[in-house]
């Protein structure tokens, strides 16, 4: 692998990363299923990113590509950069709000504590003040040498009027005694459930102290991993300003580059069209179409079954450098080395070197309906068959590779109508 290769290697696997870290892992520790198809999820995650990346950097080569590569590295990184910004963010105002609920709890139980704190200094002053009336009670009637004893009422009163009066002020005396006696009672009652509200009140208020310190410990981490994520995005945010203007340095090269993959694809069109008028020459039955070219022509080219494309047939926009081109076939997943198949019966017509297209085997399948029909495989390590060989369907034609303008190994499949591009997909029976 030369040095440039391994550093776009080294660019797609930040890009791999990334997208292998966006996928979450299941709940569930025994759920076995689960946890199988997270795996491949991630895998297929994975696989998708590095395809989207290497289908950005196709029809670059050199510096281009690289600085391509660098600053597709750097804006891979910016979604999860920017979540774990929010998630930060996130974090923090939660932290925040949740400090502020405890706080105000902390307030109210303070403030309730307060208030039991009074409610018993209140009681203990009336029960002191109930406390000491009825000592002064007591004092009073030893000192008199009184009894308050209805004995005493009935033997001392000196008449029928001095009894009912003796009597009432007795009454009147119990009944005063027992209210007071009664309040005593429940001011002492009382204050022991105030105690024990207070003692309760205070461990709560412990407990929120407690939690309110653990809060402000949360949230100044929060506060920190905000602080030092907004610093990595930043920190991005200029990585990808700089690797925008590496890449625009390159904008001259970029355009010639182009111009040359241009140049090349006009050469083979032009090869291909004498080819087809030279055959049509010769051919009177195949003067014109009599159909079109539909259905499931060519079998599967790859190693990989079921075919599975990376990048369709179409314009696209290139994400990085702005411009719209054709990709005038399709990308099919192969891996380095892996063996590539003619997709149907022809002759083929070269098998060299092309730019841009690296090692290509261009095949001839002739006419269908009175359409040339042709094929091309493209970015091959190796081909084993030579122009003018005949071929068989699924018959080897060479192994896959990353020659040419490629980002990694793939298949590059073209299907040529009458001399110029279709897609290949429906072709392809997909």
């Amino acid at each position: 692998m030369t040095p440039k290769r391994k550093r776009l290697l080294s660019a797609l696997l930040v890009l791999l990363v990334v997208g292998s870290a966006a996928v979450a892992s299941p709940a569930g520790a025994d759920d076995l299923d689960d946890k199988r198809e997270a795996a491949q999820a991630r895998a297929d995650a994975a696989d998708a990113a590095r395809e989207a990346a290497e289908a950005q950097l196709e029809e670059l080569d050199g510096a281009a590509q690289q600085a391509a590569a660098d600053l597709i590295a750097v804006e891979a990184q910016l979604p999860a950069a920017q979540a774990r910004v929010d998630a930060a963010a996130e974090a923090l105002a939660k932290a925040q709000r949740e400090q502020a609920l405890i706080a105000d709890r902390l307030q109210a139980a303070q403030d309730e504590e307060q208030a039991v704190v009074t409610t018993i200094a209140q009681d203990d002053d009336r029960a002191t003040q109930i406390r000491a009336a009825i000592g002064q009670m007591a004092r009073e009637a030893y000192k008199s040498g009184t009894d308050a004893s209805g004995l005493d009422v009935v033997l001392g009163a000196e008449s029928s009027e001095d009894f009912v009066q003796r009597y009432g002020l007795l009454s009147t005396a119990l009944r005063t005694q027992s209210q007071v006696l009664d309040e005593l009672s429940a001011i002492e009652s009382a204050n022991r459930s105030s105690q024990a509200r207070l003692t309760a009140v205070k461990e709560r208020i412990a407990e929120l102290k407690a939690e309110a310190d653990a809060k402000v410990a949360e949230a100044d981490a929060a506060r920190q991993e905000a602080t030092a994520a907004k610093a990595a995005i930043d920190d991005l945010v200029a990585q990808q300003t700089a690797k925008k203007a590496a890449l625009e340095s390159q904008r001259a090269d970029i355009e010639a580059q182009l111009a040359k993959i241009d140049a090349e694809r006009s050469a083979v069109e032009s090869e291909l069209n004498a080819i087809i008028a030279e055959q049509r020459a010769r051919d009177s039955a195949n003067q014109a179409p009599t159909g079109s070219v539909s259905g499931a022509l060519f079998g599967n080219p790859t190693s990989i079954s079921p075919i599975y494309v990376t990048s369709e047939y179409g314009m696209r926009l290139h994400p990085t450098l702005g411009y719209v081109r054709l990709h005038a076939g399709i990308d099919l997943r192969t891996y380095c080395g892996t063996p590539i198949y003619a997709g149907r019966d022809g002759t083929v017509v070269w098998a060299k070197s092309r730019y841009g297209f690296g090692n290509q085997v261009m095949v001839d399948h002739g006419f269908y309906r009175g359409n040339s029909l042709m094929s091309s495989y493209n970015h091959m390590t190796s081909f084993v068959v030579s122009a003018g060989q005949s071929v068989s369907q699924g018959q080897l034609l060479g192994y896959s590779g990353n020659t040419g303008t490629s980002a990694a190994c793939h298949l590059h499949f073209e299907v040529y109508v009458n001399g110029a591009t279709v897609n290949p997909r429906p072709l392809l029976g997909l």
